[in-house]
């Protein structure tokens, strides 16, 4: 699947329809309606915040939207605020796509590092993409519930023909 899929900027006019995506990749774990409808606020993605949250989508072929990202925060540190993939493409490499694409995107606006608050389900995957566990921060949708913060130091991007080195504190 990763040849056919592209990465772009997220429309304004597609928020709604990224919203339902998270809502459906959240829905993949198992997790009952009671919870879903807990964590509709903290993943819905408004109109008015694709731009300024950085909002970049994975498209296949047939325009069909797979998956979303956000890199949210200014340098040096940021946050990936949203990361879901369509439950029909998990597994065929578009997540590691689009968090390819934010790494990149965000060495390249000079961040040093980000870090995010990832679904327990997910720390695998985050791990196998180089982020590390750093801790634990408080559920922004469920009092009580503890999620895992992973944290990812980025290198800083090549410059004049040279390696690039390690970030500051790496």
């Amino acid at each position: 699947m990763e040849q056919t899929v592209r990465i772009r900027a997220a429309r304004p006019d597609e928020a709604e329809r990224l919203s339902a995506l998270a809502l459906r990749s959240k829905a993949h774990w198992g997790y009952d309606e009671e919870f879903l409808t807990a964590c509709v606020a903290e993943l819905t993605l408004r109109a008015d915040e694709v731009g300024s949250r950085r909002a970049v989508v994975a498209e296949g072929p047939d325009g069909r939207l797979l998956g979303l990202a956000t890199l949210e925060g200014q340098p040096p540190r940021g946050e990936l605020g949203l990361m879901f993939v369509d439950p029909d493409a998990i597994g065929g490499g578009v997540g590691r796509l689009l968090f390819d694409h934010v790494r990149e995107a965000a060495r390249a606006a000079g961040f040093t590092r980000f870090g995010w608050a990832a679904d327990p389900n997910a720390v695998p995957f985050y791990e196998a993409m180089g982020g590390r566990r750093v801790g634990s921060i408080p559920s922004g949708s469920l009092p009580g519930r503890v999620l895992p913060l992973m944290e990812l130091a980025l290198r800083a991007a090549a410059t004049e023909g040279r390696p690039a080195t390690p970030a500051a504190g790496g």
